[in-house]
This record gives structure tokens, sequence and C-alpha cells, in this order.
């Protein structure tokens, strides 16, 4: 296993919409472990194979990090289910240091394959719930950043700027 690059905000790499995974291989399944392990280093609840500059509709999650499963979703499709909205503050290993609440829907429903490339689906809402559509999100070519207003985005996108640019030195 090694880690992975993650792709920082403003990259225009993270606006590429990513594509079905058509077979699932063992470099498939290498790229599902490097993620999890890049995830697990960086402090991350999620992440998306477009943060990792791999364009493929692949997620890993784990709210849990104790001895439940990750979970791994391929090709993931999603159902909001009901009226619920959950206020969430959301970060993104993508946009580090920084936070927004976001209203997203409170209750999904996912249909996606596992690892093994088997199908099953997932009932969340929460924070799995928020979880997931941000990394769905991710895999659309959108960042939660896009949720803010222009002038907040303008303004969070000249700090991050800046700081790539301290920490460069």
């Amino acid at each position: 296993m090694s880690l992975l690059n993650i792709l920082k905000f403003p990259d225009s790499r993270l606006r590429t919409v990513a594509q079905p995974v058509e077979n699932i291989t063992r470099a498939t399944k290498k790229l599902i472990n490097d993620m999890l392990e890049t995830m697990y280093a960086a402090k991350g609840i999620g992440l998306a194979a477009t943060q990792v500059d791999v364009h493929q509709r692949i997620i890993v999650i784990d709210l849990n990090k104790n001895d439940k499963e990750p979970i791994v979703l391929i090709n993931p499709i999603i159902k909001i289910l009901g009226n619920s909205i959950c206020p969430t503050e959301e970060g993104c290993l993508s946009v580090p240091e920084f936070t927004e609440v976001i209203h997203r829907p409170g209750h999904i429903h996912v249909s996606a394959l596992n690892k093994d490339g088997e199908s099953f689906e997932l009932e969340a809402d929460g924070l799995l719930a928020v979880c997931v559509q941000h990394e769905i999100d991710h895999l659309n070519g959108k960042l939660f950043v896009d949720y803010l207003s222009s002038l907040k985005r303008e303004r969070l996108k000249k700090k991050v700027e800046k700081k790539l640019r301290y920490d460069a030195l």
C-alpha cells in the first residue's frame, strides 16, 4: 500500500467527472487500499478517487475507525428519501483547514458495487448520508465550496492559494 497525493482546491482536476468502473481488477483493489491508507493518514472520514487524480467512480468512507469494515462504493447511485435536511459543518481533504455549514438531504438510499464487484444497497441518514453525498459530489466534479456564495468561494480560493504558496517555501 502507498499514500496517494490528494489534490487541493482550486486544482482544475477536481472538476473532472469520474467515469464508471467497468471491471474490478487487482489495480482497482490496490487503488481502494491506497485510498483507505491515504484517508486514514490524512485523518479523513471519506475520500473519492477524483481527489487522488483517478477519475473513476470509487468512494471510501469510514466514520467509525474501529473494527467495522470501511464502506467502499463503486459506481454509486443515490436516491434522496424524504424531505429532511441535515445542516452539517463540512470539511474536505481537498480544501484543508476550512469548514462551512452545508445543508444536504438527511436521508438517502445508495446502490453500488462493493470492492469485490457485488451489488449492494445502503440506506443512510445523518453524518453518513452527508458524507456519501459529499463524496459523490467529488465524482461529479463538484466541491462543497460550490454551495457557498461566489464571494465566500473567491475569498476561500485566495486563502488556500496563499497557504499553498506559503507551504511551498
